[in-house]
């Protein structure tokens, strides 16, 4: 019987364990973007795996709008996994006494350490529900913790197991343990939020449009519902990174509340003569589909974002092929937009209007790279469109912001 609890305490020490590494491992990630640069992540459910470069699920959680709280009022936010580190930090050292004790240890402080074990798993099902429903991804290391959730709830509820043999310890220490495990949960949070830098200095010095007009009816746009600002956004619908920042303005009704002027910019050299190489093979016929798209440009864009992937692979397989018409792409977008659209593309003059946003960029001077949001003509920097986008938004526009 003793062995048995042990056991179970010992399967409980490993998974807090485990669930404390790849925590403060996402923990540093995001506090490693403070410095607003960008920095490799880790993405591995392997513990002690090397930060890479290339690594699309995680980034979409760490920028994504339940990555962190208080991002209205600190830049960035505060990541939840400080939330995670605390809690497994605890967890393993009453685990590590209840596989100590073994079958001495008291029914309260197994019923105790049962109750709270679960805790972990619960958040991981709701994180998890959110990962697959609105980021349409799984990171691998919010993968490593849903795992080490799962072993530290095993090991509290087997450690249940033969607790009517054992005898009662004092009813006021479950009070006691809770107040130290919620010391342990916001401890780490405090701290943070105490030290983060103010980046409000830096919000407003990434430049400006140098104020070159564009013919009328050449840009798309794209009005809110209820819109309070002009903006302009340069997008590639084919860039992982543009998708992403579309994806949290529209999640939090910023982009009803903008006036959007819309420039095509794809990173493809058949189109793009500002490049050498095309970086996303395809994305000069998909922005072509959305400036057919006419009064449903969002609609198509928002369809390209959501296919993302599906597409992605069509433009590499068209390149793969080496053929110049890309029968693959446009069979896709045929099948979802109809052989009108597909017309509409092959149309020289859709050429030409797609070269002019290009050439609306230069002139007014926009960097090669997307995608660049400029709101009432001032530019939000790069770094401020991934963790601190609402942070950002809240001092420079709070209008936007519902």
């Amino acid at each position: 019987m003793g062995n048995g609890a042990r056991v179970a305490a010992i399967i409980a020490v490993i998974g807090a364990l485990l669930g404390l590494v790849f925590s403060t491992y996402s923990t540093l990630d995001y506090a490693a973007h403070l410095d607003r640069q960008l920095h490799d992540v880790h993405c591995s459910v392997i513990p002690g795996a090397p930060a890479k470069e290339e690594a699309e699920g995680c980034r979409a959680a760490l920028y994504s709008p339940y990555s962190a709280i208080m991002k209205d009022e600190l830049w960035g936010g505060v990541p939840i996994s400080l939330f995670a580190q605390g809690a497994f930090s605890f967890l393993a050292g009453f685990a590590f006494f209840l596989a100590v004790a073994g079958g001495r240890a008291s029914k309260t402080a197994a019923s105790f350490f049962a109750a709270v074990s679960v805790t972990p798993f619960i958040v991981s099902v709701a994180m998890f529900v959110i990962s697959v429903t609105q980021l349409n991804t799984v990171c691998e290391t919010c993968a490593g913790i849903y795992i080490s959730s799962i072993l530290v709830a095993m090991g509290g509820m087997l450690g249940l197991m033969g607790l009517r043999h054992r005898q009662r310890g004092l009813i006021v220490l479950p009070l006691v343990w809770l107040v130290v495990l919620g010391i342990f949960t916001l401890m780490p949070t405090a701290v943070y939020a105490a030290t983060v830098p103010d980046e409000s200095p830096y919000l407003e010095q990434c430049g400006k449009l140098a104020g070159v007009k564009a013919p009328p009816g050449l840009l798309v746009s794209i009005p809110g519902k209820n819109a309070k600002r002009p903006s302009t956004f340069f997008e590639d619908p084919l860039c992982s990174t543009c998708k992403s920042v579309h994806m949290r303005l529209a999640h939090d009704g910023v982009l009803d509340r903008m006036d959007i002027t819309l420039v095509m910019m794809p990173l493809d050299s058949k189109c793009n003569w500002m490049l050498e190489q095309p970086m996303h093979p395809g994305a000069c016929t998909v922005s072509k589909a959305v400036l057919c798209g006419g009064d449903r440009a969002r609609q198509v864009l928002e369809w390209a974002y959501d296919e993302q992937e599906y597409l992605t692979r069509a433009g590499k397989k068209d390149l793969q092929l080496g053929r110049e018409d890309e029968p693959v792409m446009k069979e896709v977008i045929k099948e979802r937009w109809g052989a009108d659209m597909i017309a509409c593309i092959d149309d020289k003059a859709t050429d030409q209007r797609l070269n002019q946003h290009l050439q609306y960029a230069v002139d007014n001077s926009v960097p090669v790279s997307t995608p660049q949001i400029y709101i009432g003509g001032k530019r939000l920097c790069d770094e401020d469109t991934d963790i601190g986008l609402r942070f950002t938004l809240r001092k420079i526009a709070p209008e936007v912001l519902p």
